[in-house]
C-alpha cells in the first residue's frame, strides 16, 4: 500500500527586512513527515522556505503600531509574541533612506515590467511552485495564472536559485512559450518576463541559451513587427474609405473602432517587444550570440522600432543599437537601413537617458564620413547645437559636432546654427579648465571663414585675446591663430593684439603658446601693419636669428620662426634690417639641415622669393650667397609647391642678372633634353646618325652654318640663328645663306622629310655644346630632390617672369 503524508508543521521561523525594497522577509522551515501503512514514520524530510511581505502602503505618515497588528492577523507564520520586533522592524524600514545605488538598481530591475492590468493575484510561495506549474498545463488563462505567480517568485534575485533546481519550471515555461506565444501576448510577455529576470546575471545565461529563449524572442520580434505593419496597412484602408465618402458615418466609426484597438494592440506588443528586447540584449554579452543575432537581422529589426513612439522601447532598441555599433558589418547595416535619419528625431526630447544613449549611438557612427553627411543632410548639426546648453548632455553633444566639423565640407553648415554663440559664452563664462573636446571644436569651425565672422563678432576677439593670454591657453590660442588665417574685416582686428602678441615672443615662454602667437603674427599680411616698428620695439630680430639655429629648439617653432620671417620680408625696410642682422646666411645653414623637410624647404625658399622683390636683399642673395644655385637644384623637385616657389622665384633673379639668366637657361635645356644628351655622349664617335633605314649626313663635307663649319665646343644659346620665331627661323645675323634652304628644298626626298632632317640635325648640333654643365652652373652641396610634399606659400604678385625659352616639349 503507498504510503501517505500525515502532517506538516512550521519550524525555526525568523524575521527581517528586505536589502532594498520596503517588504519584511519571513524565513521558515517546514517539516514534513510521510507515514507508512502501519503509522509508522517512512519519510521524513525538511525545506527551507521564504516569504516576503510587502509594504506598499509605508511612508512617513504611516502608524507602524497598527501596522505590525495588522500584519501579524493576516500572516500566521508570525507569532503573536513577536509583536514587537514585527513594528520595531517597521519602524526601521519607514526611516531607512533609498540609496541613489538602490535607485538606480531599481531603474533596470525585472520589476519594471509590471503584469498586464486588470489582473489580482495572490502573494506567490516557493512552497506551491508545483501548483504553478500544474497550472501550465490547463487552458490560456490558467497559464497566464500560473506564469505570473512563477514571475512573482523570479523578482526576487534570491528566488533563482531555487528555480533553477526545479528543471519541470523551466522546462514547462520555454515548452508553452515556444507552443502558445502567438495566441496570448500576456501569456507570452509574462513568460519572457520570467527568463528575463535569469538573463540578468550572466551565470544564467547558459540556462537560458539551453532552452533557446534568444531563437524564440528573434521570431517573437520578427513576427511582431510583421503583425504591426498589417494593422497599419488595414488601418490605411480604412482611412483611404472614410476620406472618400466623409458623409458615411459607419465608415467613421469602423475607423475610430479600429484606431482604438490598434493602440490597445500596439501598447501590449510594445511590452512584449520590450522586454524581449532586454532578454537579447543581456544574451548580447557573448559575441557568438551576438552574430547568430545579426544574421537574423536584428538590426534591421531594432532600425524599424525606431518609428515608434514609446520611450522606453526606444531607449532599449538605441541601447542594442549602440553596443553593436562598434562593429564595422553592424555599423554598415545601420548605414543602409537609414538609421541616422530615423535617430535625428529622437533629438531633443524630454527623457533623458533615451537623449543620452542617442548621443552615444551617435558618437560611435560619425566615425563614418559617409554617415557624418548623413547626420549634416537630416539637420542633426542644429538639433545637437541645442543641447549645448544641457551640461548633462553637453560633452556627448560636443563629440558628435567635433567628428562634423572635421570634414571642411560641412564647416560652413555651423554658421546656420546657434552653436558658435553656445560656444563662445562656455569659453568666456570662466577661468575653469576647459574640456579638450569644446576648445577642439571651436578650432575646427574658426579655420572657416563665415565662422571667422562669428567667433569675432562684438568683442569676440578681445575676449578671446584676454582669456588666452591671462590664463596662457595653448588651445584657445589655436582658435586666435585659426581666426587670423582669414582675409577681410577679422584681419583687421588684429591690429590691436599685434603688440600683445609680440610681447609674448620669448626665450622663458612656453614653447607650445609661442608657436601659437609666432603662426598667429605670421598670418597677418595687412598692409597697414609697420613690421619694422614692431621687430624694433619687441627685439624679435636677434631671437629669430638665434632659433634658426638646428637644434636651437624644437622643428615647429622654429618653421613658425621661417614663416614669420617670410611675412616681414615683404616689407622693404624690414627685408633689409633682416639682410644686415645675418638672417640670411642662417636660413641656407638651416636649408642644408633640413633638406630633407620639404616643408622646411619650401617655406625657406618663399623667404628669398619675398627678398627678391627688393633691390638690397636681391643684391645680396645673388652676389654673396649660392641661393640661386639652390634654385636651379630645386627647380624640377618632385614637390609641386617647392618647383612653384623656384620658378617664380628664378624669373626674378634672371630679370634682374644676365649671367644667371644664361645659366637658368641651360639648366632648363639640359633638363628638357636630357634623354638625348645622355644618347650623344654614348654614342661612338664613327657611328653614324641614322633616320628610318638611311644614314643621315649629307656627304663627307662639314655641314655649314652660313660660311662657318658647326663647332661643338661653341656656346648654342649664344647662337640667335638658332632661336625659334613666329614665322620659321631666324636668320638674325644672315649667318644662315638662302643657297641652304634651296638646298635643302631640292634635294629629291620629300619636303616634309627634307624639314624633318634639318630639324634632327639642328638639335644634334645643339647637344654636342652641352656634354657637360659643370661650367655653367656652381655646384651644391647635398642632395636636393624629394618627392613628398609641402604647403605651398601664396606668391604675391612679381614685377616680371623670364620666358621659358628652352622649354621645347
Amino acid at each position: 500500500m503507498e504510503p501517505r503524508c500525515l502532517k506538516r508543521r512550521v519550524t525555526g521561523c525568523s524575521l527581517d527586512v528586505h536589502p532594498t525594497e520596503k517588504a519584511l522577509v519571513v524565513q521558515y522551515e517546514v517539516e514534513a513527515t510521510i507515514l507508512g501503512e502501519l503509522g509508522e514514520p517512512v519519510v521524513e524530510e525538511r525545506k527551507d522556505c521564504q516569504k516576503m511581505i510587502r509594504l506598499k502602503s509605508l511612508n512617513a505618515n504611516t502608524d507602524t503600531a497598527s501596522l505590525a497588528h495588522k500584519v501579524v492577523e493576516e500572516c500566521q507564520l508570525i507569532h503573536p509574541s513577536r509583536l514587537a520586533e514585527v513594528e520595531q522592524l517597521l519602524f526601521y524600514l519607514q526611516n531607512r533612506k533609498q540609496s541613489s545605488d538602490n535607485q538606480q538598481k531599481k531603474n533596470v530591475s525585472p520589476r519594471d515590467f509590471a503584469l498586464y492590468a486588470g489582473v489580482e493575484l495572490e502573494e506567490a510561495s516557493i512552497g506551491g511552485i508545483d501548483e504553478y506549474v500544474e497550472l501550465l498545463y490547463e487552458e490560456i488563462q490558467e497559464k497566464i495564472h500560473g506564469a505570473a505567480l512563477i514571475f512573482q517568485l523570479a523578482q526576487n534575485p534570491d528566488n533563482l536559485e531555487e528555480l533553477m533546481q526545479h528543471e519541470a519550471v523551466l522546462g514547462a515555461l520555454a515548452r508553452v512559450l515556444r507552443e502558445d506565444w502567438k495566441q496570448s501576448v500576456d501569456l507570452a510577455t509574462t513568460i519572457v518576463s520570467v527568463f528575463f529576470c535569469f538573463s540578468s546575471f550572466s551565470q544564467f545565461h547558459r540556462l537560458v541559451t539551453h532552452f533557446k529563449i534568444g531563437a524564440v524572442c528573434m521570431n517573437i520580434t520578427e513576427h511582431e513587427l510583421k503583425r504591426c505593419e498589417l494593422w497599419q496597412d488595414e488601418l490605411q484602408k480604412k482611412k483611404k474609405a472614410a476620406d472618400e465618402f466623409p458623409d458615411n458615418q459607419s465608415l467613421r466609426k469602423d475607423l475610430d473602432k479600429s484606431l482604438r484597438k490598434y493602440r490597445s494592440l500596439l501598447a501590449k506588443q510594445e511590452k512584449l517587444l520590450k522586454v524581449s528586447l532586454y532578454l537579447l540584449l543581456n544574451l548580447a554579452e557573448d559575441t557568438r550570440t551576438e552574430l547568430k543575432m545579426r544574421n537574423k537581422n536584428i538590426v534591421q529589426m531594432l532600425v524599424k522600432l525606431l518609428e515608434r513612439d514609446d520611450q522606453e522601447l526606444l531607449l532599449v532598441a538605441v541601447n542594442f543599437l549602440k553596443k553593436l555599433s562598434i562593429f564595422l558589418e553592424n555599423k554598415n547595416d545601420m548605414a543602409e537601413a537609414a538609421a541616422v535619419e530615423k535617430l535625428a528625431r529622437l533629438l531633443p526630447c524630454d527623457h533623458q537617458e533615451l537623449q543620452s544613449a542617442t548621443c552615444r549611438l551617435l558618437l560611435n557612427l560619425s566615425f563614418d564620413t559617409a554617415l557624418r553627411g548623413q547626420m549634416v543632410r537630416v539637420g542633426l548639426v542644429p538639433r545637437l547645437s541645442s543641447l549645448l546648453a544641457d551640461e548633462v548632455q553637453r560633452q556627448r553633444a560636443v563629440c558628435v559636432l567635433y567628428h562634423i566639423s572635421m570634414d571642411d565640407a560641412f564647416k560652413s553648415v555651423f554658421a546656420h546654427t546657434d552653436c558658435i554663440p553656445q560656444l563662445m559664452k562656455i569659453m568666456l563664462g570662466g577661468e575653469e579648465q576647459l574640456d579638450v573636446e569644446l576648445v577642439s571644436l571651436c578650432i575646427n569651425l574658426a579655420a572657416n571663414w563665415s565662422n571667422a565672422l562669428l567667433f569675432c563678432e562684438g568683442n569676440g576677439l578681445k575676449l578671446l585675446m584676454n582669456r588666452a593670454l591671462k590664463l596662457k591657453d595653448v588651445l584657445v590660442m589655436k582658435v586666435i591663430r585659426n581666426l587670423s588665417q582669414h582675409g577681410g574685416p577679422t584681419k583687421n582686428l588684429f591690429l590691436d593684439h599685434v603688440g600683445d602678441l609680440a610681447a609674448q615672443i620669448r626665450e622663458d615662454e612656453a614653447e607650445e603658446f609661442v608657436i601659437e602667437c609666432l603662426g598667429t603674427l605670421a598670418n597677418l599680411t595687412i598692409p597697414d601693419l609697420d613690421w619694422e616698428l614692431v621687430l624694433r620695439e619687441y627685439g624679435l630680430v636677434p631671437y629669430l636669428k638665434r632659433r634658426l639655429k638646428p637644434g636651437s629648439a624644437e622643428d615647429d617653432l622654429i618653421l613658425e620662426v621661417v614663416i614669420l620671417i617670410g611675412t616681414v620680408s615683404m616689407d622693404d625696410s624690414c627685408a633689409a634690417m633682416l639682410a644686415k642682422s645675418g638672417i640670411i646666411p642662417a636660413l641656407i645653414d638651416l636649408l642644408n639641415a633640413q633638406q630633407e623637410d620639404d616643408e622646411f624647404v619650401c617655406q625657406i625658399l618663399y623667404v628669398f622669393y619675398q627678398m627678391a622683390f627688393h633691390k638690397t636683399t636681391r643684391d645680396i642673395i645673388i652676389k654673396d650667397t649660392q641661393a640661386p644655385a639652390y634654385f636651379v637644384d630645386l627647380m624640377h623637385d618632385g614637390n609641386a609647391a617647392i618647383r612653384r616657389v623656384c620658378d617664380s622665384t628664378l624669373d626674378i633673379i634672371a630679370e634682374y642678372d644676365l649671367e644667371w639668366a644664361r645659366k637658368i637657361q641651360t639648366a632648363k635645356f639640359c633638363f628638357y633634353n636630357s634623354q638625348w644628351l645622355e644618347m650623344v655622349e654614348n654614342r661612338p664617335p664613327d657611328e653614324p646618325f641614322l633616320f628610318g633605314d638611311e644614314p643621315f649626313l649629307f656627304g663627307d663635307e662639314p655641314f655649314l652654318f652660313g660660311d662657318e663649319p658647326f663647332s661643338g665646343n661653341r656656346a648654342v644659346l649664344e647662337r640667335p640663328d638658332l632661336f625659334y620665331a613666329a614665322d620659321g627661323i631666324l636668320s638674325g645675323d644672315g649667318s644662315v645663306s638662302p643657297g641652304f634652304y634651296a638646298e635643302i628644298q631640292s634635294d629629291e626626298l620629300g619636303e616634309a622629310e627634307n624639314l624633318s632632317r634639318f630639324w634632327f640635325l639642328c638639335w644634334f648640333w645643339f647637344s654636342l655644346s652641352f656634354s657637360s654643365l659643370d661650367q655653367f652652373i656652381p655646384s651644391v652641396s647635398g642632395p636636393m630632390s624629394r618627392s613628398s610634399t609641402a604647403t605651398a606659400p601664396t606668391l604675391p604678385g612679381k614685377p616680371g617672369s623670364f620666358p621659358k625659352v628652352w622649354d621645347l616639349d
